[in-house]
């Protein structure tokens, strides 16, 4: 356990196994101690009557009132002698950057330069208190969404504090200081529903968009990539004898990045179509550029202006309510269970390592399952979509219907 009282940073440790019903348990205890401390009741010798801390604290007086201490502007945690904000965080970014993605580099350097910085920069670490950061926070509350008339989200704040949290954090460990995100809560953020499309609306938008886009979509809509990952998607990770379409890269502002995590690394399964929309690719760019989807330069497409020139028209012609290309990834899911596909298949084709995220955000899209390996879908989408669908058994068109739009 590790706390501070009357600003002495005390460490204590049990001889307890390290399992999760003792962390739980010592979670209890260190809430306790923390309750004593706040009300100025806290006994060093009655919690830990053998540890040699307990001694330092014998004979010494009661802290002040920690309500009076936060009603001065916590000077009482301000820790002089350390390095201005600015300082240590180029000393932080210089160490971390190692372990960063270039995409993440990028952001993590635009956050410092353009918002912590200019913030905190003339501050020295250890005098930045827990009153700063909350009224850093409600400032962040109060700004306009970049081309929105609304306010910055709590999803969006919650990022943005992110970097200020690690950097505070690593100098209060460095410099023997409590730091002040200490109790402070990430904001709570509002669950989001899916929006995934029908397989009548997916037929509706493969029979509508321009010619040149219509095999982009169907690789989208039927294999669950997400957006990087299809943009970044190289012909030498297409294996047509097998049928497989592997992932092992992704697309981050026109530079090839590793996935998104380690689990992101999989191998998808074509279905037909997709194996079909791949073919027809192959003849007009497989010459042309390593990349599937590219420009007239051999460029991978710039995802902004697929959206805004292609997506959203599209939609408004169509006269469906406008959404991000990502519900693509979410109508695959939907479909995958519609079809009554394994769970556990499921998610290995959109690079998740457990079920977990699956049942939390598709719950209402499960039906019976059947524990099938792909074949399922193969046929849903081959009925309802292609012009000549496969010689196999069957669809019950009605329960298909019945279940994409549970």
């Amino acid at each position: 356990m590790d706390f501070r009282f009357r600003d002495v940073r005390c460490r204590e440790q049990t001889a307890l196994s390290d399992n999760q019903t003792n962390r739980k348990r010592l979670q209890k205890v260190l809430e306790r101690i923390e309750a004593d401390i706040a009300a100025g009741t806290f006994d060093y010798r009655r919690y830990f009557p053998a540890s040699r801390n307990a001694a330092k604290f014998d004979a010494q007086p009661a802290a002040a009132s920690t309500v009076a201490t936060e009603l001065k502007g916590s000077a009482a945690s301000s820790v002089p002698g350390t390095p201005l904000f600015r300082d240590f965080a180029e000393i932080w970014y210089a160490e971390k950057e190692v372990e960063w993605r270039r995409s993440y580099r990028t952001t993590m350097r635009r956050a410092l330069d353009l918002c912590l910085i200019p913030r905190f920069g003339e501050t020295e670490v250890g005098r930045i208190t827990k009153a700063d950061v909350l009224a850093y926070r409600a400032e962040l509350g109060k700004v306009t969404a970049r081309g929105k008339r609304t306010t910055l989200s709590a999803a969006r704040i919650n990022k943005m504090l992110n970097p200020l949290r690690q950097i505070l954090n690593e100098a209060a460990d460095r410099f023997d200081f409590r730091t002040p995100f200490d109790s402070i809560k990430q904001l709570r953020i509002k669950r989001v529903d899916v929006e995934p499309f029908s397989i009548e609306e997916v037929k509706l938008i493969l029979q509508t968009v321009r010619p040149d886009f219509r095999d982009y979509f169907t690789v989208r809509f039927f294999t669950g990539m997400r957006t990087g990952e299809v943009d970044g998607l190289k012909w030498k990770y297409v294996d047509f004898d097998r049928r497989l379409i592997l992932v092992r890269e992704t697309v981050v502002n026109g530079e090839d990045e590793y996935t998104k995590t380690d689990g992101s690394q999989r191998e998808i399964q074509m279905s037909l179509l997709v194996f079909e929309a791949l073919e027809r690719q192959h003849a007009a760019t497989g010459k042309l550029s390593p990349y599937v989807f590219c420009n007239r330069h051999g460029k991978p497409l710039e995802h902004r202006n697929v959206t805004q020139r292609v997506w959203y028209p599209l939609l408004r012609h169509l006269g469906l309510k406008p959404r991000r290309p990502y519900q693509c990834r979410h109508t695959a899911a939907t479909l995958w269970l519609a079809a009554g596909e394994s769970p556990e298949w499921i998610a290995r084709q959109l690079g998740h390592t457990t079920t977990e995220m699956l049942f939390r955000v598709y719950s209402r899209y499960v039906p019976n399952l059947t524990r099938r390996d792909g074949s399922a879908f193969e046929r849903l989408i081959t009925g309802a979509i292609a012009d000549k669908p496969l010689d196999v058994v069957a669809v019950d068109a009605a329960q298909t219907e019945e279940n994409c739009h549970e």
